[in-house]
């Protein structure tokens, strides 16, 4: 009866089981083919066997689908040349001006993809343009000092796009800049507030060999590293009040009585940056238009291009706070010159308001008389 029984159960369960009916296995669906990656595509410039290139010349590199692994570039003697990749990746820099009528290899890599072009450098420019950087190697500044580039022949709008890119400034630490174009020679380089106390500058005008426009060529790299002094000086002059205040370090320190340009040669209007101080000089104006004279100078401070100074007068004191008696100056008591000559800096900002003219772009180191959006679109570069 057990066996029966079990049997019976077996036999149910096998009815059970097979009242669910007919079983099927669905099948398995294939992943979805994953595409390959896009190709790596790499273009190089200068293009192959160009001839004449310009002393100037960088490795233009175009990437799609990929990034710059390493560039190299070595002479006709198998010679390393050194360089750096600008920031967008857009091109490779010599750090130094490629030598005349030399032929050059440069080797692109970007993922699979290696290109190699040669070119050969034009000869040593015939016709050259001079050029000046206000920054000596070495020298400390104040903090309004801005990097200064200038040229002795106008350079044409379509022309300044192409030097700004050959301009090449860091701060340490770092803060943003600009160039902006003050006048058709001079280029001048800021941030968006004074620099920073200690800042350090290093800046590289690679202008040699580089073309300026007309058939001209830029005659030399010039480099300088620099520093911003730590202790913050600012001038602030009133025509209102005919007095200078000094503020260091954000704290007004003194305040001097001060006679500025008479009505037929005013004094400018505007911030203005210390160019260059002496303790003794000579202004001699003879042979030139107007008020003619040849007098020994204490303790100058050079303003503007034009010739306006903060010095010693001690022949004008009696109007110093009173009457403007000079010929466009900041004249000073003999003390008050010296003391001030001993806290300023050439880089310190000098503000005058209340005159009858206004500063005139590019009369001096004129990059703060404007505010910042108006600085930046001085520049020649798009986005700038």
């Amino acid at each position: 009866m057990r066996i029966r029984g079990l049997l019976g159960v077996v036999m149910a369960f096998g009815v059970l089981a097979g009242g669910c009916g007919k079983t099927t296995v669905e099948a398995v669906a294939e992943p979805p083919a994953v595409a390959p990656p896009p190709a790596v595509v790499l273009e190089i410039q200068p293009v192959a066997e160009a001839s004449g290139v310009p002393l100037s010349t960088e490795i233009g590199l175009n990437v799609q689908n990929g990034e710059i692994g390493t560039v190299s570039v070595k002479d006709d003697q198998g010679r390393e040349v050194a360089g750096f990749l600008r920031s967008d990746k857009s091109a490779w820099v010599p750090s130094e001006p490629l030598r005349p009528e030399t032929r050059y290899t440069a080797t692109a890599q970007a993922g699979d993809q290696t290109k190699t072009t040669v070119f050969t450098t034009m000869a040593m420019p015939g016709v050259t343009v001079d050029t000046g950087l206000y920054l000596f190697d070495g020298n400390e500044y104040g903090v309004a000092m801005p990097v200064v580039v200038e040229f002795t022949q106008d350079i044409a709008p379509e022309d300044r796009a192409g030097i700004e890119k050959r301009l090449f400034v860091t701060t340490v630490p770092v803060q943003a800049g600009s160039w902006s174009w003050v006048s058709a020679k001079q280029v001048e380089y800021r941030g968006e507030q004074y620099w920073q106390p200690g800042t350090q500058i290093h800046m590289r005008s690679a202008l040699e060999g580089h073309p300026l426009g007309g058939g001209k060529w830029g005659d030399k790299d010039r480099r300088a590293s620099v520093n911003i002094t730590r202790h913050q000086v600012e001038l602030f002059i009133d025509n209102a009040t005919k007095h200078l205040t000094v503020r260091e370090n954000g704290t007004e320190t003194r305040s001097m009585p001060v006679s500025l340009g008479k009505a037929s040669t005013p004094s400018s209007s505007g911030t203005m940056v210390i160019m260059d101080k002496q303790a003794k000089t000579v202004f001699d104006t003879t042979g030139e238009p107007g008020d003619q004279y040849r007098a020994d100078i204490s303790y100058a401070q050079r303003l503007t291009w034009g010739g306006e100074f903060i010095h010693a007068a001690p022949w004008s004191v009696g109007d110093q706070g009173v009457n403007n008696v000079s010929h466009g100056c900041v004249n000073m008591s003999w003390s008050d010159a010296e003391w001030l000559f001993g806290v300023t800096h050439v880089g310190d900002p000098v503000t005058v308001t209340g005159t009858e003219v206004e500063l005139q772009s590019g009369n001096g180191f004129t990059a703060w008389n404007h505010s910042w959006e108006a600085h930046r679109e001085g520049s020649a570069l798009p986005g700038r």
